[in-house]
């Protein structure tokens, strides 16, 4: 099966590296790895240096509102399908595959069925003085508490697709094309991922977590809640509302009122920033 890696970059360039320098350790690695390159020339320089043989950047530009993530990773997988992809595996540029990532994506993918086929990803603590080792890394890092972690060699299937998400995935080119790809209305950060599950759960396309397909996540700062992407989130999340009735991301924007920074009208069921008074 002809694998396509898929990843998409804006900046990063320590995590691409470190990306890069793990598809050398991993077991049955794609035949074809493309990085779009938002807004980045540096990219293909480092992308040059890639082990895979048939590893390539696409270039893509924004147009000021936000990254076009969505967008992006339609771009990759049109540039790995007219390479032959079979299947699509996408992997966040701050994630290291783990050893067996491919070989368990393949193995899943060979299981029957149109599922979109989720690994475990696990958490690095902040990089050691030389960089993460790889012989280290199952041991350095913990899963995400809420995202099943199934045993190696082990699959769970299940229809809850709330729990997709796009750090690291894989579906088939048939699947991939049946769905159309990511909504391309959804630009900066939040919600293109769980609007393409439920995408996947609308046209009865199921979820499969994926035991032994691990990522490890790369530590990076962040907020919490993001609030850097406060207008992203809400722009993001009307969308989602007007196509799938309900907001996503209420997590954060219950932490985002709590701070009072957005308030929610329960009439129209609008989230909105709150003006803030200058004194």
């Amino acid at each position: 099966m002809h694998v396509g890696l898929i990843t998409v970059a804006h900046g990063r360039h320590g995590h691409l590296r470190r990306q890069q320098a793990g598809l050398a350790d991993v077991e049955e690695p794609p035949a074809t790895r493309v990085v779009v390159a938002v807004d980045d020339p540096v990219i293909a320089t480092i992308v040059a240096g890639c082990p895979l043989p048939d590893s390539r950047t696409v270039a893509v530009r924004s147009d000021g509102t936000g990254l076009p993530v969505a967008h992006a990773r339609n771009v990759g997988a049109a540039a790995a399908i007219a390479r032959g992809a079979e299947l699509l595996v996408f992997l966040d540029v701050d994630c290291i595959p783990g050893p067996a990532l491919f070989r368990r994506y393949r193995e899943a993918a060979a299981g029957g069925g149109e599922r979109l086929l989720c690994g475990p990803v696990a958490y690095l603590p902040p990089p050691p003085e030389g960089g993460y080792r790889a012989d280290a890394l199952a041991t350095s890092a913990a899963p995400h508490p809420a995202r099943p972690a199934p045993a190696d060699g082990t699959c769970v299937d299940t229809d809850d697709h709330d729990l997709f998400w796009s750090l690291s995935f894989a579906v088939t080119t048939p699947a991939w094309i049946r769905l159309g790809g990511f909504h391309e209305g959804y630009r900066g950060y939040g919600g293109e991922d769980t609007d393409f599950g439920y995408a996947a759960a609308a046209a009865g396309v199921g979820l499969r977590w994926v035991g032994g397909a691990t990522a490890f996540h790369q530590h990076h700062p962040v907020s919490d809640p993001p609030v850097e992407h406060l207008d992203d989130i809400l722009r993001n999340g009307a969308l989602f509302r007007r196509r799938w009735g309900r907001w996503p991301m209420t997590g954060w924007l219950g932490a985002f009122a709590a701070a009072g920074l957005v308030r929610h009208d329960p009439v129209t069921d609008d989230w909105e920033k709150v003006a803030v008074t200058q004194v």
